[in-house]
């Protein structure tokens, strides 16, 4: 049955995508102020390569440097699900996908914060940069935005301990197995000149400067004796989503072109199996229950937000039942999936401490609780990718027919029997974290 929406539902949505514009991500630019459940034990999986260190240090491992040196190839990335076809009588693993929008680390330190989730409940995420975030205020002529005056931007600007701060986290997040995926650059919005009105060759222009201050970021702050991303972020980069989600359309065309494999930027989906939009795999924000509502809004931080306090400092003495109402939709989204259809669940956030961080604690207690259970996988979206070109077409096919939480008639052990029998396991097989 599809997803009930009533008024209030649709205004939520309405609400972020007119005011996502304001929405500054890590709020860096020049004048920052710097201020604003039981870990996996029975290890069913196996990650590729060692353990991730903590830091990208590149001292007592051969790494070859690309460019100025800001970044570098120390190999394939590490922390990666091996893909496995289903087989007949198989069960589809849970696939959560928590990602970050306009992914920096400020003095909130909420990245490292989450980094450090991540490993204590065996998580891989998408964190979605910003690449204003590596450019500081001094070297903002550097950017060209499409339909803006060179060196603006929506959301300002890094100054130079903010990128250095991000490039630390970055090639952590990297080497523990992360995805970095982009959030473009300037965050604009609206139906004049925002993203939503770029041609693909704009989006093109955008992602290849995006891609430029990552690539550059010690030359552009002159910090020349840091330390290198550990990977090539112009080969890693496979997908991104757009700001104020606006624009998905030419941005395919573009992504197509620039060897993208999927786009998270479509808003109103349901939690259903996804599809490719011209080759790329569409992984929308999702339609999800409000508990104590009978409409349902987009999986975000935001979007709760918007439907509870409409500001990002509401009423503090209803914030704890805002943050239990946040988790208590995730988790509602989460067990209709778990128990039913098995669809990919694809939950958005931001490094923000709106309303005084109740939003960072859902999810956090959120990870806490659906991240270690049996047959839950939480997955960037670039691993998801790979799972879904692993699978059988006909099987995809199938499991797309599974409307909104609903079984398989009969249960899942009948469901694929008529697939061609496989010898791999249903389930990747993880690396145990030391």
């Amino acid at each position: 049955m599809r997803a009930r929406r009533n008024v209030t539902a649709g205004l939520a949505v309405m609400a972020v995508l007119a005011t996502l514009a304001n929405c500054t991500g890590n709020s860096h630019d020049s004048q920052r102020s710097g201020n604003p459940g039981q870990p996996r034990t029975d290890r069913d999986a196996q990650r590729n390569g060692p353990a991730a260190p903590k830091h990208p240090k590149l001292s007592g491992k051969q790494g070859r440097l690309i460019g100025d040196g800001s970044t570098s190839y120390t190999g394939p990335q590490p922390g990666q699900l091996r893909p496995r076809r289903l087989k007949p009588g198989d069960k589809p693993p849970q696939f959560v996908v928590f990602s970050w929008d306009g992914a920096g680390q400020d003095g909130q330190k909420l990245f490292s914060r989450f980094r450090a989730v991540g490993r204590k409940y065996d998580a891989t995420m998408t964190y979605f940069l910003s690449g204003v975030y590596m450019l500081p205020a001094k070297k903002r002529d550097l950017y060209d935005p499409p339909r803006h005056s060179r060196g603006s931007s929506a959301i300002g600007f890094n100054d130079i301990k903010g990128v250095k701060d991000t490039v630390e986290q970055l090639g952590a997040a990297w080497l523990e197995g992360n995805e970095i995926g982009t959030h473009f650059n300037g965050h604009f919005c609206g139906p004049d000149d925002g993203v939503g009105t770029w041609s693909p060759k704009e989006w093109i222009d955008e992602t290849r400067q995006a891609v430029s201050f990552v690539k550059h970021w010690k030359t552009n702050t002159g910090q020349r004796d840091g330390e290198p991303l550990p990977f090539d972020y112009g080969k890693e980069l496979v997908g991104g989503r757009a700001p104020c989600l606006e624009g998905q359309k030419n941005l395919i065309k573009a992504g197509k072109k620039m060897g993208f494999r999927y786009d998270a930027s479509s808003v109103g989906g349901r939690q259903v199996w996804p599809k490719k939009i011209h080759g790329i795999w569409d992984f929308p924000l999702q339609e999800i229950p409000v508990p104590g509502h009978s409409f349902e809004t987009l999986s975000m931080d935001y979007n709760f937000l918007a439907n509870q306090s409409g500001t990002t400092k509401g009423d503090p003495s209803k914030r704890a039942a805002w943050g239990k109402q946040m988790r208590g939709g995730l988790r509602a989204a989460f067990r209709r999936a778990y128990k039913g259809n098995r669809a990919p669940l694809f939950i958005g956030n931001h490094f923000e401490s709106w309303n005084g961080g109740t939003y960072m604690n859902a999810v956090e207690d959120t990870i806490k609780k659906i991240c270690p259970k049996k047959g839950v996988r939480c997955v960037s979206f670039k691993q998801l990718a790979d799972w879904l070109d692993a699978q059988d077409p006909g099987v995809l096919r199938r499991l797309r027919k599974l409307d909104v939480g609903k079984r398989p008639k009969g249960g899942w052990a009948g469901f694929l029997a008529a697939e061609p029998a496989s010898t791999h396991s249903a389930l990747p097989v993880k690396r145990k974290r030391k």
